[in-house]
């Protein structure tokens, strides 16, 4: 594997492959786990040169105490990709990503950056963007692969393809649990003992919130899981929100029914997301329902 910290070295790289060569690209912050590692196993099977980033991104963060906190584990990610053999990593400094201008692009995505992580985490969506523009156009793959863990990340991506008018495929990837059900993520190893514990109450609610809304309509199955959270003694709800998949508007359903029929939608694409706080961590995770 091939380690890349300036953007001109990567981009020689690159230029000097076969032109019918295949690029797959990985964004990450690093703090690699296995979630990351079935990314890059995705990739590699549908691409034939697989480029990984590790960039701790500064301008997707609205609170800085949690850039402060963000685990770095620069030797223990790269040791990971060697062992996946993956093709080359990408590890530039903040200074080689922005220059001297440390700061975000505005994008209007149609609402869709309003919603849900756009509503509690201001400039959020920007940071995001900004970044992945930035390193799809230092990178310029033909593939990239995103995990559906970031439901709504993922559709802001899609959408910045299309608005830049940029020739990539992304990939959405399933989310990838531990064996308890908790949605793999960095933050994961910033979890007290106690919370980690706590933690798979997330994905155990949310399963049995999509049960429910085969025959619930989504005013009661949203506050039923508000009311499971309110009984928890150590986890934290943060929204709940059942939405359509594509523009993630808020699926409002207020007619109450008394019976146990299965409920029929027009639109069947729905997805419940959740943000959740174990202390002071802040968990995400979403369902298909």
């Amino acid at each position: 594997m091939k380690v890349f910290k300036t953007i001109l070295s990567l981009q020689e790289e690159v230029k000097n492959l076969n032109s019918k060569k295949i690029i797959g690209f990985i964004p990450t912050m690093g703090a690699l786990h296995k979630g990351h590692l079935s990314l890059i196993k995705q990739a590699k099977e549908q691409t034939d040169f697989v480029v990984v980033s590790i960039f701790v991104n500064p301008t997707q963060f609205d609170n800085k105490a949690d850039l402060d906190n963000y685990p770095i584990t620069l030797d223990n990610d790269v040791k990971l990709l060697e062992k996946i053999e993956c093709d080359a990593v990408f590890i530039p400094s903040v200074k080689e990503i922005y220059s001297n201008s440390i700061s975000s692009q505005h994008f209007n995505f149609g609402g869709i950056e309003h919603e849900m992580e756009g509503e509690f985490r201001d400039g959020h969506f920007d940071g995001v963007a900004t970044i992945v523009k930035r390193l799809f156009e230092i990178v310029q793959p033909n593939k990239a692969f995103f995990g559906e863990k970031d439901f709504q990340q993922l559709q802001i991506i899609k959408k910045l393809v299309e608005i830049e008018k940029m020739p990539i495929e992304i990939v959405g990837c399933k989310i990838f649990r531990e064996e308890d059900g908790l949605a793999m993520s960095s933050r994961n190893t910033r979890l007290s003992p106690k919370m980690r514990e706590a933690a798979p109450f997330i994905y155990k609610t949310i399963k049995l919130a999509k049960k429910k809304f085969k025959k619930r309509n989504a005013h009661v199955v949203t506050k039923w899981v508000e009311n499971q959270f309110k009984n928890h003694p150590l986890l934290k709800l943060e929204y709940f929100v059942i939405a359509n998949e594509q523009n993630l508007k808020t699926l409002n359903e207020h007619k109450v029914r008394n019976d146990d029929r299965k409920i029929t939608r027009k639109n069947k694409e729905y997805r419940a997301f959740l943000a959740v706080f174990a202390g002071d961590i802040r968990l995400i995770d979403n369902i298909k329902i």
